[in-house]
């Protein structure tokens, strides 16, 4: 079959067309430079990365300071629907990609989270010293894997899930950081409920004649809560 050269000509028009709209729809994707510091060597990213600058939760810390104790049993005072479990290790879980979640606006509040990462750099062993009138316990870091798992699993009912089978979340507390005159402090509580479930927050106390309580709401710290 013999075709007429105008024929021929529509035809490689028409691919021609088609080959331009695949080019158009195809998604490009396009290298990204390779990143280097011309100092260290190192990524840029890394000197706003403050898990490597800056890291927190390092072993190695001794005695949880007096006052922790007192500004957290008086947040805990209370009595909750579920049994209040403590991880024995001192975790904080400030954002440390980019800049901090903490937004301080006055000397006041940059000297509070100065003292809140000094006091956090190093993980603190909690001990039985809460006055809390519901009662609490503090797990060891092989019972807090363990419940993780059970709370993960929602297994309430195997043999070696049954010590934890009340537990609904393993809280992690973070060393408070307070501020010169002993009145303010920062706080850090984490709340695990099993894989890709809890929640944390950061949040400001102030001490209130001679209990402690959580202070007003401020863009200081409005954006260190969050959900996963």
């Amino acid at each position: 079959m013999r075709l007429s050269p105008r024929f021929g000509f529509r035809i490689v028009l028409v691919i021609v067309a088609v080959a331009l709209l695949w080019y158009r729809l195809l998604p490009h994707h396009h290298a990204r430079p390779a990143a280097t510091s011309a100092v260290t060597g190192a990524a840029p990213a890394a000197a706003n990365d403050l898990s490597v600058t800056s890291p927190l939760n390092q072993p190695g810390g001794g005695p949880v300071p007096a006052d922790a104790y007192a500004i957290y049993s008086a947040l805990y005072q209370a009595p909750m629907n579920e049994p209040l479990v403590f991880s024995q290790n001192s975790i904080t879980d400030i954002p440390q990609v980019g800049t901090s979640c903490l937004k301080p606006s006055t000397q006041e509040e940059r000297d509070l989270s100065d003292a809140f990462t000094v006091a956090n750099r190093q993980s603190h062993p909690w001990e039985q010293k809460f006055s809390i009138p519901q009662g609490y316990s503090v797990l060891a870091p092989s019972a807090v894997s363990a419940a993780e798992s059970c709370l993960a699993a929602h297994d309430h009912t195997s043999a070696q899930c049954a010590p934890y089978a009340q537990i609904r979340h393993v809280r992690f507390l973070g060393v408070p950081g307070l501020d010169r005159t002993q009145t303010h402090a920062l706080v850090s509580v984490i709340q695990d409920c099993g894989a890709d479930c809890g929640g944390g927050g950061i949040f400001e106390v102030e001490k209130s004649g001679n209990t402690w309580q959580r202070s007003a709401p401020s863009d200081f710290t409005s954006d260190c809560s969050w959900i996963y």
